[in-house]
């Protein structure tokens, strides 16, 4: 019989629960625990698929091509497992569920409400993950805030689970704010004491309170929190601010939070023991060599939006005792302004990540160009590799015309064209070549030097690919095709064999970087950032 951890979160939304919980599944991973996460969020998106990422932040794409909330990215990391569509609930999909089975007759004779009908039904999603994964223990987080409207059958059904699965199999932890008055330098406990109450209004009372700040909760803070929330002291926590999330797992665990857990869920297990973890994080925090990357993105002005890119960075950056300085620069700014582009000689690497539309494209088609004309490493990601062959096409093959027809349908040199499958799709959400796919690498190739296999599998996201029409063309100018899909119709790598390191992909490998595990391409671009600072030194 599974147990369930439910966290919960209150004063306000982006404090860091998708972190809280990820560190709690490495915690109880730590100590031999078989763990599962599930995120639910209470939009009527069906999916994360369609959301502005300025917005909502990325979206994190599964194996099994799931597009869901960027928290499943964070437990990924945290877990090194790979999570599915049944780890993302949506309101969209509870309500699509629920209609579906109404319009068949499935609730005939009866008026379909939220309760019981929703509340079930988000029910038999969370126990459905549980009973999937084999998981001894699912952490269940719940997104938004306590108070919001839309996350009240949310609450409502881990409530009633708490009763339905017994004392000893459920266990709720809340993770507030505590703002600090810069003026008087006072920590304040009131927003948590009221985001308690509301939760407690509704029926849930939490084991465990997890307090965001700016620094440690003192003890008279601790104290005040456990008096007005019927919380024991032992069982409020701090999380300050901390040089990367990754350090949250000890932080909790220097505070006793896995013997809370193990003796209010009365689980068998072996000692806590996060030393692997924390030599592996070790050399992502306290690495004195800096690599400084620049970002060309059309999302800059929310880090969220390219949330894996900057970890698996990060994740490269450590794996070569390097700290990597990202300095995001929204790709408008490079258009028709000479000196902004010139400012990109002051850069280790480039690197052009995904996006979608037309909006700052030129931006980084320039990028691409400046990157391959001056040899600073440069890594483009799915978009960031059709814009890199735009660019070589124009300025390499002199097709000055040259363009993808997601952005100019009537160019007359379509180097980029959409899948012909995408041809008659008509509805967007969920439509893309999504997830984990195999792709072939070319041998004597940079791409299989980093590698090392003819045969890797990466997760997608894409409409567009590289025209077979101008395959010939690309590759008679010196553009190399190294990685395939397995079917050999798709391009999937391109690089440039006389430069130090001029490579792209239409996949995603950030997706699959891990802490202790990056993915190669970043691995081998940071590697090239490197020597290029060292041969400057």
């Amino acid at each position: 019989m599974p147990k369930y951890i439910f966290v919960t979160g209150g004063v306000i939304s982006g404090i860091g629960k998708g972190v809280i919980t990820g560190s709690i599944g490495r915690i109880l991973q730590s100590s031999g625990i078989k763990v599962s996460v599930l995120k639910m969020d209470p939009y009527l998106n069906v999916d994360a698929g369609t959301m502005n990422p300025i917005v909502h932040g990325e979206v994190f794409v599964c194996d099994d091509g799931a597009e869901t909330d960027m928290d499943l990215g964070t437990y990924e990391r945290f877990l090194d497992i790979n999570l599915s569509r049944h780890n993302n609930i949506t309101t969209g999909q509870v309500y699509m569920n629920v209609l579906q089975r109404e319009r068949k007759g499935k609730y005939l004779g009866r008026c379909v409400q939220i309760i019981p009908h929703i509340t079930d039904e988000i029910k038999s999603l969370i126990r459905h993950a549980a009973r999937k994964d084999d998981a001894q223990v699912l952490i269940v987080e719940s997104g938004g805030t306590v108070g919001d409207i839309e996350a009240l059958p949310f609450l409502e059904a881990l409530r009633q689970m708490g009763v339905e699965e017994g004392h000893d199999n459920v266990i709720f932890v809340h993770v507030t704010l505590a703002p600090i008055i810069e003026e008087v330098g006072e920590l304040k406990t009131k927003p948590t004491q009221h985001s308690v109450q509301e939760l407690r209004r509704i029926g849930i009372q939490p084991d465990i309170i997890i307090v965001r700040a700016k620094r440690k909760l003192k003890e008279g803070n601790r104290e005040k929190i456990s008096l007005f929330t019927n919380v024991p002291k032992e069982c409020v926590l701090s999380s300050p601010d901390a040089k990367s999330p990754y350090l949250i797992p000890q932080i909790l665990e220097e505070q006793g939070i896995s013997k809370i857990l193990f003796d209010r869920l009365k689980l068998l297990h072996g000692d806590t023991n996060l030393s692997t973890w924390n030599e592996i994080i070790k050399d992502i925090v306290e690495s004195k060599r800096e690599v400084h990357i620049a970002m060309i993105g059309k999302y800059a002005e929310l880090a969220d939006s390219y949330v894996s890119v900057n970890h698996a960075l990060c994740h490269a950056g450590g794996a070569l005792k390097s700290k990597v300085i990202i300095n995001w620069i929204e790709s408008e700014e490079l258009e028709g302004a000479k000196s902004r582009v010139e400012d990109l000689k002051n850069y280790d690497g480039i690197i052009v990540p995904g996006g979608f539309g037309s909006r700052g494209i030129e931006g980084k088609i320039i990028a691409a160009n400046y990157a391959r004309i001056n040899n600073v490493p440069y890594l483009g990601l799915c978009f960031g590799l059709q814009l890199a062959v735009v660019s070589f096409a124009r300025n390499v093959l002199g097709y000055s015309n040259a363009n993808s027809t997601e952005i100019d349908p009537e160019t007359p040199y379509p180097v980029i064209d959409l899948l012909p499958e995408q041809k008659c799709v008509d509805e967007l959400g969920g439509t893309m070549r999504l997830g984990g796919h195999n792709i072939i690498i070319k041998e004597k190739t940079k791409a299989y030097d980093l590698y090392g296999s003819t045969k890797i599998r990466e997760r997608h996201r894409h409409r567009y690919e590289i025209n077979p029409m101008f395959w010939d063309s690309l590759q008679k100018g010196g553009l190399v095709f190294s990685g395939f899909s397995d079917d050999m119709k798709r391009v999937e790598i391109i690089e440039l064999e006389e430069h130090p390191f001029y490579m792209a992909s239409q996949f995603h490998p950030e997706f699959v970087s891990r802490p202790g595990r990056p993915d190669p391409l970043f691995k081998g671009f940071i590697q090239a950032c490197i020597t290029k600072r060292d041969k400057a030194i």
